[in-house]
């Protein structure tokens, strides 16, 4: 099995998209009348499926969680932060995301400066907080990390979440240091 360092999930949405191909090719030989249904599922499986209305016969459907995939989806929904000694900062980040276990889950998020420089307190992390496991029962989740570095001319940062399968992309708080201030990016 081929193996995309830095895409663990991406041999599984192949092979579905391939399973899914080769599903709708049988029902196409069964059904060679019917035209496909803009969205519908395939028969005696609970996998829905996209079918674009300008699509050509026989072009592969995709699952629909697999369009959804396209874009991240690791919202921050709040940000805390404390100076604990000068040009010190400890972040408490409230993040949402909907963890399916150990394949897919909110695995980091990252404080940005305003140049989009990550600050982090490890430089060999991947993450300003790196999140080691799933938190499916635990909806939204908070979780904190101290000793980021941030110079005294830094007003306002950017955090955002990652999510391990669709990446960055969901919502970002600017957070003002001076005022506490947040506001949707």
């Amino acid at each position: 099995m081929i193996r995309l360092p830095g895409f663990p999930n991406l041999t599984r949405i192949i092979l579905q998209a391939t399973a899914i191909s080769v599903l709708l090719a049988c029902q196409a030989d069964r059904s060679a009348s019917k035209a496909p249904a803009q969205i519908g599922t395939i028969p005696g499986q609970e996998i829905p499926v996209r079918q674009s209305a300008a699509a050509p016969p026989g072009d592969t459907p995709l699952p629909l969680d697999a369009a959804a995939q396209a874009k991240g989806n690791a919202d921050v929904l709040e940000v805390a932060a404390r100076q604990t000694s000068p040009g010190l900062w400890t972040f408490s980040v409230t993040v949402h995301h909907p963890d399916r276990g150990w394949d897919d889950y909110a695995d980091g998020w990252d404080v940005l400066d305003p140049q989009g420089n990550v600050l982090k307190p490890d430089p060999q992390s991947p993450f300003t907080r790196l999140l080691l496991h799933p938190h499916v029962s635990e909806q939204p989740f908070t979780r904190s990390q101290s000793g980021i570095s941030i110079p005294n001319t830094v007003t306002t940062v950017r955090v955002r979440a990652h999510d391990m399968v669709d990446g960055w992309g969901g919502r970002e708080v600017l957070y003002n240091l001076k005022s506490g201030e947040q506001q949707e990016k």
